[in-house]
């Protein structure tokens, strides 16, 4: 979805947010001090502060169950394989996976549907 809002994206490190879960790997102060040299700012703060992001930690959730949980048989060939196949099953998610909290549409439905119905609405002077 983001290509399509924005066109070419170059990551840069300028107001670039790492999403992670609550994992241990992510909130150890070796992580947290790499994020902070790279100048990237992480999700997840300390219990109960406004960075915690049970949003993003839910989709990853979904990600490792839809994808890596299922492929455990698999034996990944590296990094570049497992990129692909995240990208993948982004657009997947995206595009053709039907998510009960809006209506059994996908997300790019979704934000059509909406999108429509405010090009519709008459602005109220």
């Amino acid at each position: 979805l983001f290509t399509r809002r924005r066109g070419e994206f170059t990551f840069t490190p300028t107001g670039l947010v790492h999403h992670s879960d609550a994992g241990s790997q992510y909130t150890s102060i070796a992580f947290s001090t790499e994020l902070r040299e790279a100048a990237i700012t992480g999700s997840i703060g300390s219990v109960g502060d406004a960075l915690d992001n049970a949003l993003m930690e839910s989709t990853i959730g979904l990600y490792k169950t839809e994808l890596i949980d299922v492929e455990r048989s698999r034996s990944w060939t590296g990094r570049a394989e497992v990129e692909r196949e995240t990208a993948a099953w982004v657009h997947w998610y995206n595009t053709e996976r039907l998510h009960s909290s809006i209506g059994y549409t996908s997300p790019t439905d979704h934000e059509e549907r909406y999108r429509q119905n405010v090009a519709s609405t008459p602005e109220v002077a």
